[in-house]
């Protein structure tokens, strides 16, 4: 049972990645392009619209999963920053301090370094044609 279920692991693995930084990516539209339009806008060139900038830019580089590896380690160390910077000061308990989300994404973030974009991605796809040319 568990062998037919372990065959999906790649696959969900971009699944994974595809709702995860997707869910990063559309904080970075509220911040840098307001939409889905927010009552609070970070100023332009603060730190939170600069975290905006990296959700973003970043976050639609792991979305689609180019660069991946590289991409998900700038965005977890973005996410420990924004975690220590604006939550842990409130409380220590990242339910009390509004946290949970970066240390989630801080995590999941970290995974995609070890474990790469899955086989539904960019990075997988130009494998694949490098893989033919060389073989051709």
């Amino acid at each position: 049972m568990f062998a037919s279920i372990s065959a999906l692991q790649p696959h969900l693995l971009s699944l994974l990645r595809i709702v995860s930084s997707l869910v990063l990516f559309s904080f970075g539209t509220q911040k840098i392009l307001h939409f889905p339009a927010a009552e609070r806008v970070p100023e332009a060139g603060s730190l939170p619209w600069i975290a905006g900038l990296f959700e973003l830019i970043l976050g639609f580089l792991v979305l689609i999963g180019f660069q991946t590896r590289i991409a998900a380690f700038i965005l977890s160390g973005v996410m420990a920053f924004a975690y220590f910077i604006s939550h842990a000061p409130r409380s220590f308990y990242p339910a009390q301090n509004g946290g949970v989300a970066a240390i989630l994404f801080c995590f999941l973030f970290l995974y995609f370094v070890a474990a790469g974009a899955g086989p539904f991605s960019v990075d997988a796809w130009m494998k694949r044609k490098g893989g033919q040319a060389v073989a051709a």
